[in-house]
């Protein structure tokens, strides 16, 4: 299982199947959700699933296309979701970097 310390992340990327619609929305969301929480650090990156690179720290994506990012990025942390606005993993991710803890995969 993979984990990273909060202080370490500096880049989330959160991967798509095709790159519109709702998954952009929840981008938009998890940027404000940042700003809010004055975590300036950190920039959040949209891309397709396949697309993820090999070196990803924090990978944001729906449970569906969870084994695709991990085979993509076999050491990021991934963070699988299952609705698009107002997951909880979305205000974890957030209370986690705000409270400087350690990121955990949870897609296993």
């Amino acid at each position: 299982m993979s984990q990273i310390s909060a202080d370490q992340v500096k880049t989330i990327i959160f991967a798509c199947e095709a790159g519109m619609g709702s998954s952009l929305m929840s981008v938009n969301s998890l940027k404000k959700k940042l700003k809010a929480a004055q975590i300036t650090n950190i920039s959040v990156i949209h891309k397709p699933a396949r697309e993820v690179p090999a070196d990803a720290q924090v990978v944001v994506v729906h449970k569906g296309l969870a084994k695709v990012v991990r085979a993509k990025a076999p050491h990021a942390v991934v963070l699988a979701f299952n609705h698009f606005l107002n997951d909880p993993v979305f205000d974890k991710l957030v209370k986690t970097l705000v409270e400087k803890g350690e990121l955990v995969s949870n897609d296993a």
